[in-house]
Formats: structure tokens, sequence, C-alpha cells
């Protein structure tokens, strides 16, 4: 099985919500995980947004990049444009996608949904051209 991680700055909102994506949409089909440049907490209003689509990722915390190897994941997406700030090692992995999104933080709940359905529909395709 393939070994997937999302990368963030604070592994608290897109990262999450793809972390939470994949689980579902991949389940069977890839191993995930997500972590941030630097660990912080989950937000409330993406937990809630997660939670309108069927998804529950109230238990998901946030880990540091650190914590992890490289050598132990096929792909490395990196949602926030923080891909250059990515220790080498985890740019060279067999895939290595920036999706550059918008980070919803301090904005209406409506940016996190429309944040949450361009997760979505990225992590599909990330599926379908793994599996």
């Amino acid at each position: 099985m393939k070994k997937v991680m999302f990368v963030c700055k604070k592994n608290s909102r897109r990262s999450q919500m793809a972390e939470g994506f994949a689980r579902t949409i991949g389940e069977g089909k890839i191993a995930v995980t997500s972590s941030g440049l630097e660990a912080s907490a989950v937000d409330p209003i993406t937990v809630e947004v997660m939670s309108e689509v069927g998804i529950d990722i109230s238990n998901q915390t946030s880990k540091p990049l650190n914590d992890f190897d490289p050598q132990d994941y096929d792909a490395v997406i990196s949602l926030c444009g923080c891909g250059v700030n990515l220790p080498e090692a985890w740019v060279l992995r067999p895939v290595f996608q920036d999706w550059q999104l918008d980070d919803p933080e301090g904005e209406s709940v409506d940016k996190f949904r429309e944040v949450r359905e361009q997760v979505k529909q990225r992590v599909e395709k990330l599926i379908q051209s793994m599996s």
C-alpha cells in the first residue's frame, strides 16, 4: 500500500482536510498521515466543515513533520506552497506535489467549505493516480 504525507505550515486546516478525505476515499488503497512544518492544533471550523460531508476528523491531531522519516513515504503533498521550505529529502520522494491552496484561517465558514471542495477534488485525483 502506498503511503502519503500531506504537509502544511501548521497542520491545522488544509492538511487535516486532506488526511480526512484520503482516509475515507482511499481506504484500503493508500495509507495517509498529515503533519506541519510546526505543529499547532486542529481548527474547530475545519472539524465542523468536514462533519458536514460525513467525515469525522475530531480525533486527528496536529503533528510536526520532524516526527516522521521521509523514506517511509511514497508521496508528499504540500497544500500551502510550503514545498520550498521542506527539507530536500521530502521533496525528492517518488511523488511530490505542491497544491498551493488558500489558507481559510480567519475567513468565513464559506471559505472553509470552498477550500474543502478543492482539497476533496485533488485527493480524489491523487488516489486515482496512485491506485
